[in-house]
């Protein structure tokens, strides 16, 4: 099954895709995090930068860099969020819209179909998509952030644990919309959950050692700083090839099931 996997995922070059949808993604993560930031100081909750975050930041850094973070984060606090929200959002949107046609192409090659869907449709689908993943990408954040200090004493655990499992929900849902109706002839619901169960899997996975490695890395230096620009870019570029890897070996399970 490795073997067969490894033929696959290069005869069908998704490492290109890979590094498309990674490169799309780091446009769209700048667009993602302002929009959290915004939708922070909207609620009222500025504390999550000042208190949790930013702290967190500050020691890791050059103090000219979390001087610069810390100034455009005040200044997304100290004034009207609506406009930046809005702007945010399409932005995001728009650059995740691309990212979602990039997808759609690489999951068309590895289901073997073509592509027979008039422009429009597909912008419009790809928008669609993009909407929900901008939506699971916010709320998760949110979860993972301003609700962290939401609940106190002996339920901080079931909470942190239900608020941690309705992140991971909210993403393998948006991804399952991705793999159902990305395709040009939309997958079956059971296929198309199996195809995001085992990406948000892989992804929890991959983040899990991206966590720990920027728990005890510090970037305190020009050439660490540029180290934390390479990590950043390489696990999107990792995150895409699990998504890929994860819909290419749903489509040999199935086939193995099928056959």
């Amino acid at each position: 099954m490795a073997r067969r996997l490894f033929g696959r995922f290069r005869e069908h070059d998704l490492i290109t895709f890979a590094f498309a949808i990674a490169f799309q993604s780091l446009v769209a993560l700048v667009a993602l995090v302002l929009l959290a930031l915004a939708v922070v100081g909207e609620i009222g909750r500025t504390d999550v930068w000042t208190n949790d975050v930013g702290p967190h930041i500050q020691h890791k850094v050059l103090p000219d860099v979390f001087a610069g973070m810390n100034e455009v984060a005040g200044k997304i606090f100290s004034t009207s969020s609506v406009g930046l929200i809005a702007l945010a959002t399409a932005i995001a949107v728009l650059q995740l819209a691309g990212v979602v046609r990039t997808c759609t192409r690489a999951i068309a090659r590895i289901y073997g179909q073509k592509e027979n869907r008039i422009w429009w449709r597909r912008y419009a689908i790809s928008l669609g998509i993009a909407v929900a993943l901008t939506g699971a990408a916010i709320g998760a954040m949110l979860l993972a952030t301003a609700a962290r200090t939401a609940v106190h004493g002996g339920w901080s655990l079931p909470f942190a644990i239900a608020r941690w499992l309705v992140a991971a929900i909210l993403i393998a849902v948006a991804f399952g919309l991705l793999v159902r109706y990305g395709p040009p002839r939309p997958r079956p619901t059971r296929w198309a959950s199996a195809g995001s169960a085992l990406v948000v899997l892989g992804w929890v996975a991959q983040t899990l050692v991206f966590a720990e490695y920027l728990h005890l890395a510090s970037y305190r230096s020009a050439a660490l700083s540029l180290l934390a620009v390479y990590f950043l870019t390489s696990y999107l570029l990792v995150g895409a090839i699990v998504l890929l890897v994860g819909i290419e070996l749903d489509e040999l399970l199935r086939k193995e099931r099928t056959n």
